[in-house]
């Protein structure tokens, strides 16, 4: 045998070391990827706060996208809601209007971002996000919608709304929960 040659029980320890570099190198980019991740990740929560004239606030925190989404709820059933200070009205999925029961009205003509579309106008009972609610929200049913329902303005004009950083703050600025068109 040769004194320069590694014999066979080197050999496997050299790859068996080799192996767990790898396998801590590897570890070491997960380990800090996951650390990234919960250091820059948004949630879709609400602060609810409650101010010295006794009004409700709701702050948002941007998302990664730069939107504001938020769980809410529609008629009692939960949801996620996509802040759309451009939509006219609280605009819903066909699909999850049908799931909920809605009442289907007069067939309308409707400006998306992607153009016009047809839609059907309908009323909500009630629509709320943290300690906002509303009663009696004008509404869309749109085709092609996507997963969120968009919160549009005939919810968002009852309140006042400021953005303070990447936080949308909305906040009660009257007492009365029924919609006056």
């Amino acid at each position: 045998m040769n004194k320069n040659q590694p014999d066979s029980a080197e050999i496997v320890h050299t790859r068996i070391g080799r192996l767990f570099a790898w396998v801590a190198v590897i570890g070491l980019i997960v380990g800090l990827t996951a650390f990234y991740d919960a250091l820059t990740r948004r949630s879709n929560g609400i602060v609810q706060l409650v101010n010295e004239d006794g009004h409700v606030m709701v702050v948002l925190q941007r998302s990664r996208s730069g939107h504001y989404l938020a769980e809410g709820e529609i008629n009692g059933l939960p949801l996620v809601f996509l802040i759309d200070t451009g939509a006219t009205d609280v605009a819903i999925a066909e699909k999850t209007a049908r799931a909920m029961g809605l009442e289907f009205g007069p067939r309308i003509r409707i400006m998306t971002a992607a153009g016009p579309a047809h839609a059907w106008a309908t009323r909500l009972d009630r629509v709320s996000l943290g300690g906002l609610e509303l009663n009696n929200v004008r509404a869309t049913i749109t085709p092609g919608l996507g997963g969120e329902a968009l919160l549009g303005m005939s919810f968002l004009k009852h309140f006042s709304l400021r953005q303070e950083g990447e936080n949308l703050i909305i906040e009660s600025s009257r007492t009365s929960r029924e919609e006056t068109k």
